[in-house]
């Protein structure tokens, strides 16, 4: 099996404490050939860092030199997603983009489809799908020991956690606010226990109340003059047998914890938990809970990774590929109409 050539778009601190790690522990299977960003002296700082041999600041140099690579991953901000993914894809590279997948669902099938058609992999880094607690409660409900998943309680919730830094609260660039950042994560999981449908019906409630009039900031200060996106979102996805989703996610919201992660799961045999992980059934004629104490740590970055050079190799793997990611902004951009609309 060859080593496959990677290049990183995008020069921020998810390329350097997540991506670039993850592939130099992953040296048998994949080297980091090339860095891009927009600041050459970023990509050339990045590179020397991570002893990366080329550095560029246009993507059209690189796929016509020798830092050309077979896969790409996708470090840019959410709107630019799509061009370079589509960029990537044209030029017969495999893609690992980060999360959300794009700005709308027009952008997310059209990558899709794209990848489809070139015979190429896309997949997106939903990393909390290799958390060990879900990889378990995964393998529970496939003995069927849950029955049928009938509603689940998704929750990433943060007290007063509105980015200081970035470009977290301007809509052009980010797409929204807690929705599209961190609800994201949660509803990827949720999906992946409903066997990842569209839905039939989608009612959602947005807010910007504290986002808009300012606060103790726990993840730096923010400036309410320019806040743009919601810091809450609340939904409620029907779908296809009956089944649910109640989905609730925030930047800011006057809770007790300062954040909060986690699923509710019910289904007709059982219901879980999932952080700590815990099973809530029926042994016996009597009530039973279930814990799993000794789930071993994992890097989850690294099990991403993992999974994606798999997809690579024709392997199947837990990950958030390219239609899973079209699905999923499909449903993002219905929570936002429903919102707008109330």
């Amino acid at each position: 099996m060859s080593i496959l050539k990677a290049a990183i778009i995008g020069g921020g601190h998810i390329a350097d404490q997540n991506h670039l790690p993850a592939l130099a522990k992953l040296s048998d299977r994949v080297k980091a050939v090339s860095i891009c960003s927009r600041d050459i002296h970023k990509a050339l700082a990045l590179a020397d860092k991570h002893g990366v041999p080329f550095a560029y600041d246009n993507p059209d140099q690189m796929y016509r030199s020798e830092g050309k690579p077979d896969i790409v991953i996708n470090c840019t901000a959410n709107n630019l997603h799509y061009p370079f993914t589509m960029q990537a894809l044209e030029n017969g590279c495999h893609v690992f983009c980060e999360k959300p997948p794009a700005m709308n669902a027009r952008e997310a099938r059209e990558m899709a489809d794209l990848a489809k058609k070139k015979g190429l992999i896309l997949a997106y880094n939903f990393q909390r799908r290799h958390a060990p607690e879900y990889a378990t409660l995964k393998n529970y409900q496939a003995t069927g020991n849950l029955g049928e998943i009938y509603h689940i309680k998704a929750n990433y919730l943060r007290r007063r956690g509105i980015p200081g830094w970035g470009n977290f609260t301007n809509k052009t660039i980010q797409g929204g606010g807690a929705l599209i950042d961190l609800g994201v994560h949660i509803l990827d999981l949720a999906l992946g226990l409903t066997g990842y449908q569209q839905p039939t019906r989608i009612v959602a409630n947005t807010y910007d109340f504290i986002g808009k009039s300012g606060g103790k900031g726990l993840k730096g200060a923010w400036n309410p003059s320019t806040f743009e996106v919601e810091d809450a979102c609340f939904a409620h996805l029907s779908f296809p047998g009956n089944v649910s989703i109640s989905l609730s996610t925030s930047f800011a919201l006057n809770m007790e914890q300062e954040e909060t992660i986690n699923l509710e799961v019910f289904g007709t045999k059982g219901g879980a938990r999932l952080f700590p992980l815990s099973v809530h059934t029926e042994i016996a004629g009597e009530l039973a809970d279930i814990r799993f104490p000794h789930l071993a740590d994992v890097d989850f970055q690294l099990e991403n990774t993992t999974a994606f050079l798999d997809l690579c190799d024709g392997e199947t793997a837990n990950i958030c590929d390219g239609e899973q990611g079209a699905i999923l902004q499909q449903i993002v951009e219905q929570i936002y109409q429903s919102a707008a609309n109330q």
